[in-house]
């Protein structure tokens, strides 16, 4: 058996061996499992059954997972997505008005045309051809969204009529353990503690447990039914004209996700070609956008490649047993939805609060000498949260980048696929 897989995955041949892979999957899951957990919360608030979708990002993650790493060989993990999520509930469902079942369907339909982008020629021109530094902006935007997201759901900020949003009751007993939640995750991290997030989410919940302020669910039981979300998607709905950019931002973002999610995790495991490219990256972005596929008929948002991958890999992990590894433990976690549902608001907010503050890190890599690169990107990723949208933010963002680009007379800097989505998203805000 041993043989076997060691022909499999070429294992001598990227200079690993059985035990390095599994520990790297081990420290790779521990790095994630948060959205076990993250994930229903935030479904959940759109109306979905939390125990429901707590089996669909099992599932989904697993599926991915075991595609990315049977398939393409790679030490990369799958999961739905943080921001994805974030704009399937607060953008699609409680903003525009659309049902989650409208939501799903718009994931599934992004989904296949990613799987057609990805067997298509043009899936590399369309990835090189968005502006890097408009790619770092969405990143930080959607990191900010989730900021405000976590400390809007924990209490620390609330409405204000005068100044629209101001500081909440810290005297909460969930607010104040959320912040407190989060420096102690920030703290671990520092530290260089695997699974810091989760830690610091047990923590929360044991503290809330202990001071009475969250309530005990258990821990191991049968993995809870998926009949309340499993293909309950409504393709109707996508026919609805103002689903064109909802569609379009989902499949935007996981295209953008996934990418650079996967040179990332490859550069670092030294996994890239001569020239700097991904070998087998349509493999790799097949895994990605089946595992979207998979995630929307099992009832759950975007499922994209995690940036957390790169802990396995600092861990030693260089091929796809790796990410075998991580699938087999996110099946395991399908016996555990009662800790799932234990874990309350607050604990959930102080990891997406330090998801946020990773995902916000992409400014400090914008041109800032260049304003017709930088301001858009800034642009971008202050709408989102300002706006309460991803979807928007991303708009402004691309039809700014065009408009700086034309009117400081340097329109040939501008990529065809830049002028492409800032007119559909310009459409979008003056006649939708």
């Amino acid at each position: 058996m041993y043989q076997l897989v060691e022909r499999y995955f070429r294992l001598k041949e990227q200079g690993t061996d059985l035990r390095t892979e599994i520990l790297a999957g081990v420290t790779t899951f521990l790095s994630m499992v948060y959205i076990t957990v993250v994930n229903p919360a935030i479904l959940s608030d759109a109306g979905m059954d939390f125990g429901a979708v707590f089996v669909a990002t099992c599932l989904a993650a697993a599926a991915g997972t075991l595609i990315m790493g049977l398939w393409a060989n790679y030490p990369i993990a799958q999961a739905p997505g943080m921001g994805q999520n974030a704009f399937f509930t607060y953008g699609v469902v409680l903003g525009l008005g659309y049902t989650w079942e409208a939501a799903l369907a718009a994931v599934l339909v992004s989904g296949v045309l990613f799987v057609i982008l990805s067997l298509l020629p043009v899936r590399e021109w369309l990835i090189n051809a968005i502006p890097k530094n408009l790619k770092l902006g969405i990143s930080a935007g959607i990191g900010l969204f989730l900021g405000f997201i976590a400390l809007k759901n924990a209490g620390v900020v609330d409405a204000n009529s005068a100044t629209f949003v101001a500081l909440g009751d810290l005297h909460n007993p969930a607010a104040f353990i959320c912040l407190a939640a989060f420096a102690f995750i920030a703290a671990l991290t520092a530290r260089g503690i695997t699974g810091a997030v989760i830690i610091g989410m047990l923590v929360a919940t044991l503290i809330g447990l202990i001071s009475g302020v969250s309530e005990y669910q258990g821990v191991v039981s049968t993995p809870p039914s998926m009949a309340p979300v499993f293909f309950k998607f409504d393709l109707l709905a996508v026919l609805d004209i103002s689903m064109v950019t909802v569609i379009l931002t989902m499949l935007l973002v996981d295209v953008f996700d996934t990418a650079g999610t996967l040179v990332g995790v490859a550069n670092r495991a030294d996994l890239l070609d001569k020239d700097g490219k991904l070998p087998r990256l349509n493999k790799a972005l097949l895994a990605d956008s089946s595992a979207t596929v998979i995630g929307g008929l099992a009832g759950t948002s975007s499922t994209t490649s995690y940036i957390e991958s790169a802990a396995g890999v600092e861990s030693g992990g260089r091929t796809g047993l790796v990410a075998v590894t991580v699938a087999c433990l996110f099946l395991l976690c399908l016996f555990f939805a009662p800790l799932a549902q234990t874990i309350p608001p607050f604990a959930t907010a102080a990891a997406l609060l330090f998801v946020a503050c990773i995902m916000a890190r992409s400014l400090a890599d914008l041109d800032w000498e260049d304003l017709t690169e930088s301001a858009p990107a800034v642009i971008c990723a202050l709408a989102m949260p300002l706006s309460f949208s991803i979807a928007d933010g991303i708009g402004l963002g691309f039809v700014t980048y065009v408009a700086v680009k034309l009117m400081s007379g340097r329109a040939s800097e501008c990529p065809l696929a830049a002028y492409v989505v800032a007119l559909i998203f310009l459409g979008k805000f003056l006649f939708l």
